[in-house]
């Protein structure tokens, strides 16, 4: 069994991945038209949209791929939130607060193609990011300069 299947293996018994990440284009596509927008079947399977393209999928991707109806595109995006258990934007969220939960980073980092995002599994980027302490960005390299 190759690295990357079994790595898909293990995210599939993890309850804390979604299920959709290992979701196909058709598979997606399904989701859409259960959904209850079966004219968007298209736009999904027409631009190869599987599970971890769907990761990268929000309300400002939908009209690039072909859905412009603003309620359209409200409902499909919590629907997709809801699928990756991912949190609610935060529109006024400051740069300076810590990043998202543990999920949404994995999911970010799976949505990439390679092998490496390929073999990663929940469990082993938990381990990796084990202990480490966010700091805001440049936070250890501002120079206070003493005024004359």
């Amino acid at each position: 069994m190759s690295t990357t299947s079994s790595a898909k293996i293990k995210d599939i018994r993890d309850e804390r991945v979604p299920e959709c990440l290992h979701w196909s284009c058709e598979d997606v596509a399904n989701w859409v038209e259960e959904l209850g927008f079966p004219y968007y079947r298209d736009c999904f399977l027409t631009n190869l949209v599987n599970g971890r393209k769907l990761i990268q999928v929000d309300a400002s991707a939908l009209p690039r791929l072909g859905i412009t109806d603003f309620e359209h595109i409200k409902v499909i995006s919590k629907g997709i939130r809801d699928l990756l258990y991912i949190e609610e934007p935060d529109w006024s969220r400051r740069i300076g607060l810590p990043p998202r939960e543990n999920i949404g980073m994995y999911l970010e980092t799976k949505s990439r193609t390679g092998e490496r995002s390929d073999d990663m599994t929940f469990t082993s980027y938990l381990l990796k990011h084990e202990g480490v302490i966010w700091q805001p960005p440049l936070a250890n390299h501002c120079l206070i300069l003493p005024h004359d």
